[in-house]
């Protein structure tokens, strides 16, 4: 296993991304923050939220039995939902939630692949706008993300309104926070990638694809070749030079890049 990371604070007063990884193992989050003056119901912050799903989703990840990964998720949020006490409103849409996005080795049986590499089987699951990135049997680099949220009716700009209603909720879009059902939600599969090789990445780096063009190819180069840190500099650059489509011009960055089988540099 090799694992590499690098997380940096965007424009807010804290850096609300988390990362963590396992032997067979890895996810990300990424809190979402309310608009100023809206109520969320909670006497907690989104920090105190991502740390304790991140506390969940260790303790769950790394048990002894396997679960399929909605039920990792749905036992993480149910942890959170009970560390909240009896003085936080969860059936209020606006409170704390996050995105996740999940890789686990699913077995330990490696099969030969083209050209001297092994194909290893990886389960993930996304949830909300964080992202997966695979390099796929035929070389390919395959992405898996959740754009239910461009999605909602109007189009943007999405009213507070619109975007409340739209939470947590059918024909939405489904976040981590106080409804176990959303772990259910969640896009998930199984996929075979070279050497076991992934990456993980909060929308604060994807927006190198989404907002200004490049490949998910470009991006899996990158961070193999100059790593998790460089790819968050490439970002900041764009962001400096070109500005940003929405939201905020410094978002929180989040990149993890691992694999779960032979060590190797670079992409094949």
């Amino acid at each position: 296993m090799r694992i590499g990371y690098a997380s940096e604070q965007g424009q807010g007063a804290v850096n609300e991304d988390r990362v963590a990884a396992g032997v067979d193992w890895a996810f990300v989050l990424d809190g979402a923050t309310a608009p100023p003056g809206v109520d969320s119901g909670c006497r907690h912050g989104v920090g105190w939220l991502v740390d304790r799903l991140a506390w969940g989703l260790t303790a769950e990840l790394g048990a002894e039995h396997r679960p399929p990964l909605p039920d990792v998720l749905a036992a993480a949020i149910e942890r959170t939902r009970a560390a909240h006490g009896g003085d936080c409103d969860l059936e209020n849409p606006d409170s704390p939630s996050s995105t996740v996005a999940i890789v686990r080795r699913s077995d330990t049986d490696a099969r030969p692949g083209g050209r001297g590499r092994t194909d290893i089987q990886l389960e993930y699951l996304v949830l909300a706008d964080s992202a997966v990135l695979f390099a796929t049997e035929d070389g390919r680099v395959t992405a898996v993300s959740d754009d239910r949220l461009d999605h909602l009716p109007g189009g943007r700009p999405y009213t507070r309104e619109v975007v409340r209603a739209a939470r947590n909720a059918p024909g939405g879009f489904w976040v981590a926070g106080a409804r176990t059902e959303a772990a259910y939600a969640a896009l998930t599969g199984t996929t075979a990638s070279a050497h076991g090789r992934f990456a993980l990445m909060t929308d604060g780096c994807t927006r190198l694809v989404e907002y200004y063009g490049h490949t998910w190819e470009q991006v899996w180069l990158h961070l193999h070749k100059n790593g998790p840190a460089s790819l968050i500099s490439w970002v900041r650059d764009e962001e400096h030079r070109r500005g940003v489509i929405r939201g905020k011009r410094h978002d929180d960055a989040t990149v993890l890049v691992g694999g779960f089988g032979a060590p190797t540099t670079h992409p094949e």
